[in-house]
């Protein structure tokens, strides 16, 4: 069964789904959303096991499919559907199991291929944290600095990190996402033949090379439609590296009337 998802709703218009990476959450699309809100109806969603989206002991992108498409029918028809990494991941699979659901598709920095679990170390770092009363955020900070060595990739994890109350906790599922880090660096298996046919493009980040000449070719297996654009100067995390340039590619793309 789905789960309910958490949703925060910005602007008037088209309605866009708009869905994180792993670790994120929808407030990570906080700056970025204001901008597609002028024009666009934005939903910025927790995945589960993420945010303040429910926990669930299944993290598969089969199951995080049909949470997005409980959400869709619920919100009253297929709308455009932008996803970042797992975000990404998650928007293809939701476009191939239910594809009357989305009216356009945007993945970001990442092809629908298996890559190697890169995010163990930041998961045990995380695990690693002592979460007792009284922990302070730059302590936190401190005990992930050895295996996380980038300050904005700390400061990213971080957020998922609750200590109101003097009782520390992980706003994710640590624990499961942990033990679905291989399926979630995978991606589902799909007969032959099955593709979406609608309007796609794949952003990629000039400075990322989780999108080679094997990721575009299984993106174009999947979804011969795709377009792809790069962004300069940006790494994995397009968006919030090269906010303008991101911006650039993706909104004439939303703004496309249907063929």
């Amino acid at each position: 069964m789905p789960v309910p998802l958490h949703v925060t709703a910005l602007g008037e218009g088209p309605p866009l789904l708009v869905l994180h990476g792993l670790f994120g959450s929808g407030s990570n699309w906080g700056a970025i959303a204001r901008r597609l809100a002028g024009t666009h109806r934005v939903l910025l969603v927790d995945l589960r096991n993420h945010g303040d989206s429910p926990h669930h002991p299944r993290m598969d992108y089969k199951a995080m499919a049909e949470d997005l498409a409980a959400l869709i029918e619920a919100e009253g028809g297929p709308m455009a559907v932008l996803g970042h990494s797992m975000g990404g991941k998650a928007a293809m699979v939701l476009a191939l199991t239910a594809p009357t659901l989305v009216s356009r598709l945007v993945v970001v920095d990442i092809a629908p291929v298996a890559y190697p679990p890169s995010f163990r170390p930041y998961a045990e770092a995380m695990a690693a944290v002592p979460l007792r009363p009284g922990l302070r955020r730059s302590e936190a900070d401190a005990a992930l600095r050895a295996a996380v060595p980038d300050a904005s990739v700390r400061a990213f994890l971080l957020q998922n990190l609750r200590l109101a109350d003097g009782a520390p906790a992980w706003r994710c599922n640590l624990s499961v996402i942990t033990d679905a880090l291989e399926t979630i660096s995978g991606f589902p298996a799909f007969p032959v033949g099955v593709q979406w046919p609608g309007e796609a493009l794949f952003v990629l980040g000039e400075r990322s090379g989780y999108i080679d000449a094997r990721g575009r070719a299984a993106a174009l297996a999947r979804f011969p439609a795709a377009a792809f654009v790069v962004v300069p100067g940006a790494g994995h995390w397009v968006h919030a590296e090269a906010p303008e340039p991101f911006l650039r590619a993706v909104t004439p793309f939303l703004a496309l009337p249907p063929r």
